[in-house]
């Protein structure tokens, strides 16, 4: 084998090594393109209404939250309109009755944040807590009052109606209950 015929091997094998390098990222989805975003609960969009963060705050410490339990329905709704108000008319479950309190509009773009009432063994919800910077808020509360057992790692069925959007399903995660910080 002569030096030409050494010299054109090598650089075949190397164009060929730089093709096939090259193909590796082909085609390939970048890896961020699926992430969901870094919050405990749901997501839902239904007209101009974004449903953000939607989860059941609950602590289970047996094997379920039983019937007859209560346990808080936490979420946030942006409305993305540039001209139309709406609001939450109703929400349904089959795991229970959801009984909200307070405020039901979503204002122009503007949001209505449902969240766990504070108390003295419960920090505000971070939502609650950056109100004043939103312009355009309301804040409301919603319970469930359980009719059947539920359990951490599965997802529960609600229907959430709105005046103006209509209706959208979510199925919605139970989220731990809040951390104490020592």
């Amino acid at each position: 084998m002569n030096s030409f015929s050494r010299a054109f091997n090598k650089a075949a094998i190397a164009l060929i090594a730089a093709a096939a390098l090259a193909g590796c990222g082909t085609g390939q989805i970048s890896q961020t393109a699926d992430q969901a975003s870094a919050v405990n609960g749901a997501s839902a969009t239904v007209g101009d209404l974004a449903l953000r963060d939607v989860r059941i705050q609950a602590t289970q410490t047996g094997d379920a939250l039983e019937p007859g339990q209560t346990v808080d329905l936490v979420f946030v709704v942006s409305n993305q309109s540039p001209d139309t108000n709406d609001e939450l008319s109703d929400i349904k479950t089959s795991i229970g009755k959801v009984s909200p309190t307070g405020s039901k509009a979503v204002p122009v773009g503007g949001v209505l944040v449902v969240s766990a009432p504070a108390g003295p063994d419960l920090p505000t919800a971070p939502a609650a807590k950056a109100l004043p910077e939103v312009a355009s808020a309301n804040t409301a509360t919603a319970t469930v009052t359980l009719d059947k057992a539920i359990h951490n790692g599965l997802t529960y069925d609600f229907t959430f109606t709105f005046k103006k959007a209509g209706e959208v399903r979510v199925d919605v995660p139970i989220s731990a209950g809040p951390t104490s910080h020592h």
